[in-house]
């Protein structure tokens, strides 16, 4: 049977998605003008719209959840109404998260640092014990708040990402982009080279398969052993349980590189730093996403805690020798100074005798 072309294209058309719009028709305020489908890129640059979630989210403020369960609150406006879940928004729209005005330009900027954390201090915001936490020692920021790129447990220390970019954080931890993470790890046992097959290939934990994408023994001396342990699910305490599996201890861990980003042998623990330009556009391409990061703050500092006077101080993070060299440097500028005693206008005023006339 031959099916007239009119209806032969309405049929398609139907097949392929939802049938053409009548040109210069309205769009209502739930569909999606761009067209887009889930993963496509973001046309928001093109004068598309986004979900309202993600503009709070991409602003620093909280997290996607968090921005959604503010959404639910009522805690949210866009030009002056209440703002409900699922709603997209424009450039133009004016936003408004607990009575102030979002900023939401594509040309703000955000941060991104690195923070060794030290055994002891929990990756939370707050503690009923009272335990100390690892925002505490980051650095203030007005308008924004820091995000923590995932977690490392009480007794885990090394690499944290923090950034004030809700979409660069969101993509990060995503199970679906499968960013490598390296620890290194001390095991208390006998390990053969079955046992690191086995962690190779995989194993089945509570919550399903898991595997190390690579193991490599690093040295160690009697009963514990360390290794080099490479990992792209985003598992729960998932290096410990897949060690805890074959029957062998954890004594230590410590992360040591997140995606390109490495752990610098000159920031202490407890101490941040920027993240250098040149990283963050790596950690960005590995998530496709344009690069964001304010380039004055990536100077590869580390800023200590506040001394006696409340003022804070910065010190290279791989340079142990500027004291000495600013004292040198310091040296040089008194010596090249022109004294008050021999000469200036303060010599003027002095009688012969002082003068040395």
């Amino acid at each position: 049977m031959n099916i007239p072309k009119t209806r032969q294209s309405r049929a398609n058309r139907g097949a392929k998605g939802p049938p053409r719009r009548r040109k210069g028709a309205e769009l209502s305020s739930t569909e999606n003008p761009e067209g887009r489908r889930p993963g496509s890129p973001n046309r928001k640059a093109a004068g598309g719209s986004e979900k309202l979630h993600k503009v709070i989210a991409s602003s620093g403020v909280t997290s996607r959840r968090g921005a959604e369960q503010l959404i639910i609150d009522g805690r949210v406006k866009v030009n002056g109404q209440l703002a409900t879940l699922g709603q997209r928004v424009i450039a133009s729209d004016r936003i408004e998260v607990n009575g102030k005005r979002l900023s939401t330009e594509a040309s703000t900027k955000h941060r991104l640092i690195m923070y060794h954390k030290p055994v002891g201090e929990l990756s939370s915001r707050s503690d009923p014990q009272e335990r100390p936490l690892v925002f505490d020692a980051l650095p203030k920021i007005q308008g924004r708040r820091w995000i923590s790129v995932g977690r490392l447990d009480l007794n885990t220390s090394g690499l944290l990402l923090f950034t004030t970019d809700g979409e660069l954080a969101n993509r990060l931890m995503h199970p679906a982009n499968e960013i490598a993470r390296e620890y290194l790890v001390r095991v208390l046992g006998n390990v053969s080279e079955a046992d690191l097959e086995t962690l190779r290939s995989g194993v089945i934990l509570d919550d399903g398969p898991a595997q190390f994408d690579s193991v490599q023994p690093i040295g160690g001396e009697g009963a514990n052993r360390w290794y080099r342990v490479v990992v792209r699910q985003g598992k729960n305490r998932l290096v410990r349980r897949l060690w805890e599996s074959l029957g062998f201890t954890v004594s230590r861990l410590k992360r040591s590189a997140y995606g390109p980003i490495s752990l610098p042998k000159g920031l202490p623990p407890g101490k941040w730093s920027d993240v250098e330009s040149g990283l963050a556009e790596k950690l960005f391409t590995a998530v496709n996403l344009a690069v964001s990061v304010d380039r004055a703050t990536s100077r590869g500092v580390v800023k200590h805690d506040l001394d006696k006077n409340d003022r804070a101080y910065e010190k290279p993070a791989r340079r142990t020798d500027l004291g000495g060299r600013s004292r040198q440097r310091n040296q040089q500028r008194k010596q090249q100074r022109p004294s008050s005693r021999s000469g200036g206008r303060h010599q003027r005023n002095r009688s012969p005798r002082q003068r040395g006339d």
